[in-house]
């Protein structure tokens, strides 16, 4: 299946029929970028260390999901698409882990192994539903690694239809100008989830998803609408972007074409977490888009995505059922 051919001037109505499940199981996405692995720990908190004042976690239960670029192939595959997931882990015991985590959930795996690193892994410690401490253990993937990724990635283009780029800042996308041109060349749809201060790498790619703050970091900050959309606009046309989404919490998400911009309200009804909510929006978009849902449609149902997604506890994931079904 080849990916639809996007236009700035599609136009979708708002009505419920924007949200008819369309058929995600023909959709090939492959994702790339910093692959984690997200582990909790859940205990009950019950009394102040003696030691120093802070609170003692009791660990009753422990967990481990996929995170980072693993979390957005994880959620494309809960809504039915092939997912493949190409990126770095280390030759360790998390790396397994992750691989394992990998098959159990449909995903087709291309990660590869670096001896000179560990995998990036995020443990939270949960008390009383409440995250108490995050530690975090990080290495970035050797270039030998690097180089063979790049090689792979362009040798699997041929067999998907739209590539989501992760980034994290954690190294693994040096080569993210190398890769957006060449999936652009092969005519594949190419959707950037941006990390950093410049944003020139991500030149040509077909659709930016930055948030608030990583905005605020490349454009400044803005006083009104009117001086946002200039803003989003001038940078949409300098990186020669078909279009740039992006989101903004509770005030839902704006979309900016060369011919249109539009805004969709935000959709939470009770906010939880919202780790990793950004992954489950480029997610569903990715796979609307894929299904040859316009501008429009893809927005209104990543949108209602991430409304659901931030009611769960952690990184998680958005059934079809739940997208398409509930409340309709």
């Amino acid at each position: 299946m080849r990916a639809h051919k996007l236009t700035n001037e599609e136009h979708v109505s708002t009505s419920v029929t924007a949200f008819q499940a369309p058929a995600l199981d023909k959709v090939r996405i492959l994702v790339v970028g910093d692959v984690m692995l997200d582990r909790y720990w859940f205990g009950d908190v019950s009394r102040i260390s003696p030691e120093a004042p802070v609170p003692i976690v009791r660990i009753e239960k422990r967990e481990a999901r996929l995170g980072g670029a693993a979390n957005v192939a994880r959620n494309a595959a809960a809504l039915g698409a092939h997912a493949g997931l190409l990126g770095v882990v280390g030759a360790d015991e998390a790396g397994t882990e992750v691989e394992q985590l990998l098959q159990g959930g449909g995903i087709h795996s291309y990660l590869k192994r670096d001896d000179a690193i560990s995998t990036i892994i995020k443990l939270r410690v949960i008390g009383r539903q409440q995250q108490m401490v995050r530690i975090d253990f990080e290495e970035a993937p050797t270039d030998t690694v690097l180089r063979d990724k790049l090689l792979q990635f362009k040798a699997l283009l041929a067999d998907y239809d739209v590539i989501v780029l992760s980034d994290y800042a954690k190294g693994s996308l040096v080569n993210v100008a190398d890769m957006i041109a060449s999936a652009r060349a092969a005519g594949k749809v190419v959707m950037v989830d941006p990390k950093g201060d410049d944003f020139s790498r991500y030149a040509g790619a077909t659709v930016l998803t930055p948030n608030k703050s990583e905005m605020k970091r490349i454009v400044g900050s803005w006083n009104s609408e009117e001086q946002l959309t200039a803003k989003a606009q001038q940078l949409r046309a300098e990186l020669k972007l078909d279009a740039l989404l992006l989101t903004r919490s509770e005030e839902g998400m704006t979309l900016y074409t060369e011919n249109d911009q539009f805004h969709m309200p935000a959709q939470a009804r009770e906010v939880f977490d919202v780790s990793g909510a950004g992954d489950t929006v480029i997610a569903t978009m990715a796979c609307m888009l894929g299904a040859g849902a316009g501008w429009h449609e893809a927005v209104q149902t990543a949108n209602r995505a991430g409304g659901i997604v931030v009611g769960k506890l952690g990184t998680a994931t958005v059934t079809r059922e739940e997208l398409f079904d509930a409340g309709n």
